[in-house]
């Protein structure tokens, strides 16, 4: 199943999601799109990789599903990151993230 979203893609192993994190917000969030990726806020500051596992919290809390479910795959160290669902389906994620970009674009 394709994604109406370009930064939600299905691999072989689950989901892939792509995030441009901003790190050090005021709160924790998602903030909307920036370019083909989510705009993800967080406090954590992006040392010894607390920022990675706020990003990893705040998924499984929007997304509501176990945050050991959620790996990163690619960007340890950049603001660009994308991060697996494992044994994710899109179809399952997809009406979750619908509510989430709506209630964004209010």
């Amino acid at each position: 199943m394709a994604s109406k979203y370009s930064f939600l893609r299905e691999s072989k192993k689950g989901v892939l999601i792509d995030l441009h994190v901003q790190p050090r917000a005021s709160r924790n969030c998602i903030a909307g799109l920036y370019g083909d990726r989510l705009k993800v806020s967080v406090k954590a500051p992006p040392v010894d990789s607390k920022a990675n596992e706020a990003c990893r919290t705040l998924l499984a809390k929007a997304l509501k599903i176990p945050k050991a479910r959620i790996i990163l795959k690619a960007g340890q160290t950049s603001r660009h990151k994308t991060f697996l669902i494992d044994n994710g389906a899109i179809k399952k994620i997809l009406p979750r993230l619908d509510g989430l970009v709506k209630s964004l674009k209010k």
